[in-house]
């Protein structure tokens, strides 16, 4: 096993959006930077764990300029490449997959593909580096500084040590502070530690969201492609958690918001339809190819993240949770995303009194697999840093501010909007679903409170387990990668600590955000836009 020394200013741990998003930023202000990513592919959810991004209603006209930059590539690869119909070329906006989910439902392929594009001319500086399939296995720590991270290459076992002036955590557990033995929260606090509304009464590190193992399917009628029954089937086919209303593998689920009882069919009319007739079938939910965008060439193809695949039998991270039990989770949630597709392929209830779907295809190469099923597990919920500002539940939800506005924070480093979405947790909680106001990225929250020089940048940022619910999506992550990588940018340019440059150097931050096309603050339009649509609904 041989080793190696290499040195950047910036060491970006973790190659998901957040990642990517610090990596653009800090290179753009004159930085070296390094990224590891434990797969072939930068993107994390949009890619490698195949989750089409969750959106809020104003991204098309209020994203950063950047997110902006990655969506119109997307497009631009369908619009330039793929055989699109007259249909397709009259949509405004153009939405790949016509899935209901966002306005740019696509394949994680093609987004993988667009990551690399708009990264090129950070490529082209020689001031950026990726280096994949690399996982961190030790940290280096002085005191209050991250000195050195080391990976391992998982294909040769070579190690190769980082040194960096700035460390970013972008992985999605939050990796880095465990092995630096910083601290870090996992699972729910209680209520006397935050004070939320819909905290615990006593704290649960083991209270973790579910974690879903994705997989892309196309639909072939009169075709047989039913794969191997999984050896884990007879185990879910016949589980029926005491908070779900029927067996695990059915069409009946909840209805987050109010955990009413819902049947939802795989299919409402023809799958090929732009839109379900009712908007209620699973098909069109996360469609990624839409037939109806297309010459007749290119079949409909969906993305499976169902409620169904929600895994809540075991936590990823915490006390007594180790490799060995999160290898454990990982083969479950996989064993429990087989068996979905095994059930719908022969015992699944379809409308015309018939059982099973078995021309339900796999489609591997929208995600990059062999397999058809996503490179990695979908990740809701990680370590978190102990930060110097926390955002909690009373900052953002809408229930506990009771009609007051939404909290405005002066460190303020960029914007966001999703509903505090938690799903069922490993601890038997059934959902946490609750209005939110669009909200913005406290750069306290960016900071931790016992390390000088390292900044997270995923899901790992100073929030609780029910904000977290809604910092955690696609949009908000990038933004968040935004801030971390003009943080790195200013310590490395000031010589202070992150503490340091949040204290004296913040309105130089938030100029530069403003600079590089982020917006830190939502347009009064809509909030008052949002007010009026949540008294509506009242």
């Amino acid at each position: 096993m041989s080793s190696g020394i290499q040195v950047a200013d910036v060491l970006i741990v973790g190659g998901g959006l957040g990642g990517i998003a610090a990596a653009q930023s800090a290179v753009a202000l004159g930085r070296t930077a390094v990224i590891t990513t434990e797969g072939p592919w930068l993107g994390g959810q949009l890619t490698t764990q195949a989750v089409p991004p969750d959106e809020n209603q104003w991204i098309e006209t209020l994203a950063s300029t950047t997110y902006a930059r990655l969506r119109a590539t997307i497009r631009g690869i369908y619009a330039e490449q793929y055989p699109v119909s007259p249909y397709g070329r009259r949509q405004r906006p153009f939405n790949p997959g016509l899935g209901n989910v966002s306005r740019i439902t696509h394949e994680p392929r093609v987004a993988a593909v667009a990551i690399e594009s708009v990264l090129s001319p950070s490529y082209a500086t020689g001031r950026l580096t990726v280096l994949r399939h690399r996982t961190p296995i030790a940290v280096e720590r002085e005191g209050r500084r991250i000195r050195s991270v080391t990976v391992r290459d998982t294909r040769t076992g070579n190690e190769l040590t980082i040194d960096a002036h700035v460390v970013i955590d972008a992985t999605e557990l939050g990796d880095l502070l465990e092995l630096a033995a910083l601290e870090f929260v996992t699972g729910a606090e209680a209520q006397h530690e935050t004070g939320e509304l819909h905290a615990l009464e006593v704290a649960d590190p083991l209270d973790q969201q579910a974690v879903s193992w994705c997989f892309a399917i196309e639909h072939r009628p009169g075709e047989d492609h039913v794969i191997d029954r999984p050896a884990s089937y007879a185990h879910w086919r016949d589980t029926h958690d005491p908070r779900w209303p029927a067996p695990q593998l059915s069409w009946e689920d909840l209805e987050p918001p109010t955990l009413a009882r819902r049947h939802r069919a795989i299919f409402s009319g023809d799958p090929a339809d732009a839109v379900a007739p009712d908007g209620r079938d699973f098909w069109h939910y996360r469609r990624v190819l839409g037939a109806a965008n297309f010459d007749g060439s290119i079949p409909d193809v969906t993305l499976v993240n169902w409620p169904q695949i929600d895994y809540w039998e075991q936590p990823l991270v915490g006390p007594g949770i180790g490799p060995a039990e999160r290898a454990a989770a990982a083969v479950g949630a996989r064993g429990l995303s087989e068996s979905l597709l095994y059930w719908m392929q022969t015992e699944a209830r379809r409308p015309d009194g018939g059982t099973g779907y078995p021309g339900l295809r796999l489609r591997p190469d929208v995600v990059g697999s062999e397999d058809g099923f996503a490179l990695e597990p979908y990740i809701r919920e990680a370590r978190r840093i102990r930060a110097v500002f926390t955002v909690t539940e009373e900052h953002i939800g809408c229930e506990m501010r009771d009609g007051r506005p939404v909290e405005q924070f002066a460190d303020s480093v960029g914007i966001g909007s999703y509903r505090i979405d938690l799903h069922p947790s490993t601890a038997g909680r059934t959902y946490v679903d609750i209005d939110c106001d669009p909200f913005q990225i406290p750069l306290g929250a960016l900071i931790p409170r016992d390390a000088d020089n390292l900044i997270p940048a995923n899901k790992n940022i100073g929030t609780t387990h029910i904000s977290n619910g809604a910092y955690r999506l696609h949009p908000v992550e990038w933004g968040i990668g935004e801030a971390a990588g003009v943080l790195a940018a200013t310590m490395l340019a000031t010589g202070e600590s992150a503490e340091g440059v949040r204290a004296r150097h913040l309105e130089d931050v938030q100029r530069t955000m403003l600079q590089r096309g982020v917006p830190i603050a939502w347009p009064r339009r809509v909030l008052d836009e949002h007010a009026l649509f949540l008294s509506a609904q009242r």
